[in-house]
């Protein structure tokens, strides 16, 4: 997603149209998976690469497009359903609809374990919704010696109203995970991490409005501005960060059947 070079920049408009296009096109995606309600394409790239870019796409039943816009957002909730995180939590906001956050994920064993800091920017248009994400190199969040900083080269969600109480979600992800993955990895991420993680944030979006009421059910600074107490970040202290800067690792050898158990679930 990065306009070339180290400058960081706050996606625009033109941006947030460019990810509802590839979200919503069909043209150049090949279709890897298709069962009980959720989609996942792949484009591109050749099936042994480890940069993929993914798409997936379920739709919610009886979850409103603004209650899952909470969930994507809301790193508290998110403890409670992203059993793959490590820990997550924002740096600091750029603007009043971006800001900068660092993730870490757990991945299968026995591949080593991946984090990200990324500049995240969202966007409300009536009843649908946008989030998206590059990575960028922040002078207080290093790489770190337990795990393997990935790049996410683009990554987002689409949330699309579809009837009264009801949406679609897209999720798009175009991730370097800075490693020489084995191919098994590359087909499991198509046909069980992506659907997974999909069912997930929708079990996650029925179940919010009840977790909500009883934790700060007003605050919500994606929504309202004025909450957001993080510390200003400037975009000059930023800068983009490149794949070939990082440590590459060669996972190839590792064989699937050392897989741990919880992959299973």
């Amino acid at each position: 997603m990065s306009r070339g070079g180290d400058m960081v920049y706050i996606p625009d408009d033109s941006d947030f149209s460019s990810f509802r296009d590839q979200c919503e096109s069909l043209e150049g995606w090949h279709c890897r998976y298709n069962k009980a309600g959720v989609t996942v394409w792949s484009q591109g790239q050749e099936e042994s690469s480890a940069v993929q870019k993914i798409k997936t796409c379920i739709s919610c039943k009886d979850v409103p497009a603004e209650t899952l816009y909470d969930v994507l957002h809301d790193t508290r909730y998110r403890k409670k359903w992203d059993s793959n995180m490590i820990e997550t939590y924002d740096i600091g906001r750029l603007t009043v609809n971006a800001d900068v956050g660092y993730y870490s994920w757990k991945c299968p064993s026995p591949l080593k374990n991946r984090d990200f800091v990324t500049l995240r920017s969202w966007l409300p248009l009536g009843n649908d919704y946008m989030i998206i994400n590059y990575s960028v190199k922040h002078p207080k969040y290093p790489p770190r010696k337990d795990f393997v900083r990935a790049v996410s080269l683009q990554t987002g969600y689409l949330i699309k109203a579809n009837g009264a109480g009801a949406c679609i979600l897209y999720y798009l992800t175009h991730v370097d995970p800075r490693g020489s993955l084995p191919k098994w990895v590359v087909n499991r991420v198509s046909q069980f991490v992506a659907p997974k993680a999909m069912k997930k944030i929708y079990k996650a979006g029925l179940k919010y409005p009840e977790w909500k009421r009883k934790h700060d059910p007003g605050y919500k600074p994606w929504v309202y501005p004025e909450q957001n107490t993080l510390p200003s970040v400037r975009l000059a202290d930023l800068s983009v960060q490149h794949s070939d800067s990082l440590e590459n690792i060669d996972e190839t050898g590792l064989p699937e059947d050392h897989l741990s158990t919880s992959d299973h679930e």
